[in-house]
């Protein structure tokens, strides 16, 4: 009875590596990624653990902004395109792009960022307003160094900007010249700028928050996963992947890993974005 048993676990574990085997094969194409800057770190660790089990699928993935996510799937220079957005429908400064689906991705946290040798620790929705619009020119308007702020905002085309625009600025519109204005292209660009400009203020995704920055509190509530989840911390937003109707092949394939449980409760959470689903 014994080996009876051993050898029908044998046959189901080579069935079953069989036909992982078999699903690897069977998986092949290429996939072009474009779009969003916040979003690249996660599909780049996507491309990595996906092609490791497909490795005949071969993939091309680069991140500028999120309006040229939907822009290229459009152009039909990609199959999927990332944004900070729901591109299917409008969005203040956006009209939809037709015949696009929004396959969600996961949600990204959003923070206020400063040079990590700024004694600020918190801003309160108002004060960020007011720095955002010029009215508040000096640090030491907001218990700060008496210094300029030096005002960084993505430029047109970012999902970070729409996000953190509606979310933390409450939709004003943000002044957008002067001596102490600059403007960042991607993300990778904002982060350098605020750590290597003593005075500047930004805002990112949280994976990007790393040493030479900090990232501020909202109204006393820091920007956490944890406090995204529990709805205490509003700056935040879902990525999705665009695609030209619904997805096929290998782009299918690879949407499905992405929105998998393996993924999503590994590198998602890892890489402190939050699972689809999360957020209740």
């Amino acid at each position: 009875m014994k080996k009876i048993t051993i050898v029908m676990l044998a046959v189901a574990m080579f069935l079953s590596i069989f036909a992982i085997g078999a699903q690897a094969r069977t998986v092949s194409g290429s996939i072009t990624i474009n779009g969003s800057s916040a979003l690249l770190p996660l599909m780049l660790q996507a491309k990595k653990e996906f092609t490791a089990r497909n490795p005949r699928v071969k993939m091309a993935v680069s991140g500028t902004s999120s309006i040229s996510g939907p822009q290229s799937v459009r152009r039909g220079v990609a199959q999927i395109g990332t944004c900070d957005w729901d591109a299917s429908t409008n969005v203040p400064g956006f009209k939809k792009f037709d015949g696009l689906v929004a396959n969600k991705v996961a949600a990204i946290p959003f923070a206020t960022i400063v040079n990590s040798a700024n004694p600020v620790n918190n801003l309160t929705q108002q004060q960020l307003i007011d720095i955002y619009t010029g009215k508040i020119t000096n640090w030491s308007q907001v218990g700060g160094n008496d210094a300029p702020i030096v005002v960084v905002n993505r430029a047109f085309g970012s999902g970070t900007r729409v996000n953190y625009t509606a979310k933390a600025l409450n939709g004003a519109t943000i002044i957008r010249s002067g001596a102490n204005y600059k403007e960042a292209s991607s993300s990778g660009v904002m982060a350098t700028t605020v750590r290597t400009t003593p005075n500047a203020i930004g805002y990112i995704d949280l994976v990007y928050v790393t040493s030479g920055m900090k990232a501020l509190s909202f109204n006393g509530v820091a920007p956490t996963v944890a406090n995204v989840i529990n709805k205490s911390y509003p700056i935040w937003g879902y990525g999705y992947m665009m695609t030209k109707g619904q997805p096929t092949g290998a782009t299918k394939a690879f949407i499905d890993f992405v929105q998998g449980k393996t993924f999503q409760n590994g590198a998602v959470k890892k890489m402190k974005f939050i699972p689809i689903g999360a957020i209740k």
